[in-house]
């Protein structure tokens, strides 16, 4: 269940959920979907150069190359940064927002990446904030004071709307591959049933890497995928491009 509450909701002791655990699992799987207007479709993180050096070619080598970035390079650090913006914002400890704003913002590896991520989370707030405004999301917003990447502005707008961490950092992460294998899937190109199978074979590597987010402190960030690194660099200067990033 997404939430819980103190007095019994009839559907819940029916075997259903109760209306707050119905609402939060409505937004995030909005706020998530690939038609949620943040324009990831615009962006493939890298996948773009690497298929083109050759390094991704297929789904096996897809599904490699995504689970690395996923465990052990920006999937991990962006399910950190998430899991720390959201308790700060849920504490309304505007010190600490600063902090994980700032840090988010400064880690991030090259220019096109850094588009990719302050664009999807300026979109990403601006619209969760007109359609679905919550009291104390303009106090977490403001206290960030500059640019707000995307895990950030996630964990933003779902502590504000009492959505814990966990189903959140699952779906964002359920979201960022899912963006990842449509890029993998038209630039092999793979069919749909192949890029279901690669998405069916990552889910324990998000499970995993949601628990591991959900638990690692902020010394705990890093990552180790230099190739990918090295691909969101060189597509800066990628002669026939796709994707954005």
């Amino acid at each position: 269940m997404l939430m819980t509450t103190n007095e019994p909701d009839p559907a819940a002791v029916g075997g259903g959920m109760t209306e707050r655990e119905a609402a939060a699992l409505y937004r995030l799987m909005t706020w998530l979907s690939p038609s949620f207007p943040v324009g990831a479709f615009s962006y493939s993180s890298g996948i773009e150069w690497a298929v083109e050096a050759g390094d991704i070619s297929d789904a096996a080598s897809l599904r490699d190359w995504l689970a690395a970035i996923l465990t052990d390079g920006s999937g991990f650090c962006d399910g950190v940064l998430l899991a720390h913006s959201h308790r700060a914002a849920a504490e309304q400890d505007a010190a600490a927002l600063k902090q994980i704003a700032e840090l988010a913002a400064a880690l991030v590896p090259s220019r096109e990446r850094q588009l990719e991520t302050t664009t999807q989370g300026r979109a990403f707030i601006e619209i969760a904030r007109t359609a679905w405004n919550s009291p104390g999301l303009d106090d977490s917003i403001a206290a960030c004071d500059g640019p707000i990447v995307y895990p950030v502005a996630v964990g933003l707008v779902s502590a504000a709307h009492g959505i814990p961490l966990a189903p959140s950092l699952h779906a964002f992460l359920h979201a960022v591959v899912s963006n990842w294998i449509s890029a993998g899937s038209r630039l092999i190109p793979l069919g749909q049933t192949d890029s279901q199978r690669v998405l069916a074979a990552l889910e324990g590597d998000v499970a995993a890497t949601a628990a591991r987010a959900a638990t690692a402190s902020l010394d705990d960030l890093g990552s180790a995928t230099f190739r990918a690194d090295l691909a969101s660099l060189r597509h800066e200067t990628q002669y026939t491009r796709l994707f954005r990033s």
